[in-house]
């Protein structure tokens, strides 16, 4: 039996206060597959009950039995994990494969992440006679995008829960299939009711609700720098902590000593990774001037090797992006860029020849971009890159600073002493090298407008604690 039209409060499936449903959209054929339950305040009210009254006993829990329902909750991650996949795949139109691979993969490996920080994880310090402590926050709302599902549900379920804190979980309600099977996951692994909840909804009907509830002690937010602001102002009235991992425009410094086939290569691909629906992703690619052309004939090949079309095909490597919405958002910025003057390489607007339906869009690469055009300056979200070119290293690490955004940056050299070096100047919170393999166990977060807090192993953890400071222990 289905629970899409059901939450998940106290650790039980149960209707919602109102029969108000919202449609969920395969975006590879814009049709309709099933609906949710749309939640309202009263539901909020009934999950914040429920989390309260279990963090009394929750928060109390020692770390070892934290450890066991972690690795209980991954058993039954595992035993789900094609369901989720598919799930991923319907509702936000990534390749089957990719599901299988990236998507469904983040969750078990930000899982494993998170139980190893756990057992290393020291909740009290002393200093001199003062006993530093690490308590559980509280009641943790916890809100969460569309364009990785697991990941972001994962990386902040995970930690919360390893700290000692309950939460209530509103996935977002244009992919929010995956993270309905993950709360039956909860369910399999028996974790106590009420120390995790599930309410559907719209953000102003249900995210705002729990960002402004007086019952609510932390947000954490993944998503869109205005929905951030809208999500921080709403918190704001009852001073409660709100983590927020927002949006991106990154730089890809491509240094004059890298393997420039390799670098545009490999950078034009990470763009285009996930239909380029990640706020991570490298969208500036900043090359030396000097081989401003030849960087556009790579970058021409490798957009020739990107296959869009049906998810389920496994020769696609780039399914459709999630939405009507941001499918239109992203053909207006490509005619932006087109009517500002930056040179089409190949792509541009309208779907793909061989497509009718569905929200494809063609692998864009505008080259003789300006750091001042608008598709050098805001989050497209899809799969669209600009080549700027620069004169000088200096010229190409003050493009890449010059953004209200702050999440990541990218450095390619045939030299690490000097990746490193630029690395340092970078403004962003995370900073790859030469395509590194991703790392579960390093910090995630943005400086500037793409966020506050830190996510990922240890870091997540510290983000749901308290420091508190008993002067006089001896």
């Amino acid at each position: 039996m289905s629970n899409h039209k059901k939450f998940f409060i106290n650790g039980q499936w149960i209707d919602p206060v109102s029969e108000k449903t919202l449609d969920v959209i395969n975006p590879a054929t814009e049709e309709v597959y099933t609906q949710i339950a749309s939640g309202s305040a009263t539901d909020v009210d009934k999950a914040v009950v429920a989390a309260r009254n279990a963090f009394v006993s929750y928060s109390e829990t020692l770390p070892e039995y934290r450890i066991a329902l972690l690795k209980r909750i991954l058993d039954a991650y595992n035993d789900r994990y094609e369901d989720i996949a598919r799930a991923i795949t319907e509702e936000m139109g990534a390749p089957l494969a990719f599901s299988m691979d990236a998507q469904a993969y983040t969750g078990r490996a930000h899982l494993e992440a998170t139980i190893e920080a756990l057992e290393h994880f020291a909740a009290d310090e002393k200093r001199g006679t003062t006993l530093v402590a690490r308590e559980p926050i509280g009641v943790c709302a916890l809100i969460t995008p569309w364009n990785w599902p697991m990941n972001q549900v994962v990386t902040k379920v995970a930690p919360a829960l390893a700290a000692g804190c309950t939460v209530i979980l509103k996935p977002s309600e244009i992919a929010p299939i995956s993270s309905l099977i993950f709360a039956e996951v909860i369910e399999a692994a028996g974790v106590p009711p009420g120390v995790f909840n599930l309410v559907n909804g719209t953000g102003p009907d249900v995210g705002q609700v729990m960002a402004s509830h007086p019952g609510v002690d932390m947000v954490s937010f993944t998503g869109s720098t205005r929905a951030g602001v809208i999500v921080a102002k709403a918190a704001a009235d009852t001073v409660k902590r709100v983590a927020q991992e927002l949006g991106g425009k990154s730089a890809n410094i491509i240094l004059d000593d890298a393997d420039l086939e390799t670098a545009v290569s490999k950078g034009v691909a990470a763009c285009f990774a996930n239909s380029g629906q990640s706020c991570d992703a490298p969208t500036r690619m900043l090359v030396p001037a000097a081989r401003h052309e030849e960087a556009i004939r790579i970058a021409r090949v490798a957009a020739e090797q990107v296959t869009v079309g049906d998810p389920l095909d496994e020769k696609t490597s780039n399914g459709p992006v999630v939405s009507q919405t941001q499918f239109d958002k992203i053909q207006r910025l490509i005619g932006r860029g087109i009517d500002e003057g930056a040179t089409l390489i190949c792509g541009g607007r309208d779907r793909p020849e061989h497509l009718s339906k569905g929200y494809f869009i063609r692998p864009t690469i505008f080259a003789n971009v300006d750091p001042s055009m608008t598709i050098a300056r805001e989050e497209i979200f899809g799969p669209v890159l600009a080549i700027i070119p620069y004169a000088s290293e200096d010229e190409a690490i003050h493009i890449a600073n010059d953004t209200v955004y702050g999440l990541a940056a990218y450095v390619q050299s045939g030299n690490i002493d000097h990746a490193r070096k630029v690395a340092r100047k970078m403004k962003a919170g995370s900073v790859y090298l030469n395509y590194p393999d991703w790392d579960t166990r390093a910090p995630f977060g943005g400086y500037k407008q793409s966020g506050n807090g830190r996510e990922y192993a240890d870091f997540g953890l510290h983000d749901f604690t308290e420091i508190k400071g008993i002067v006089g222990w001896n």
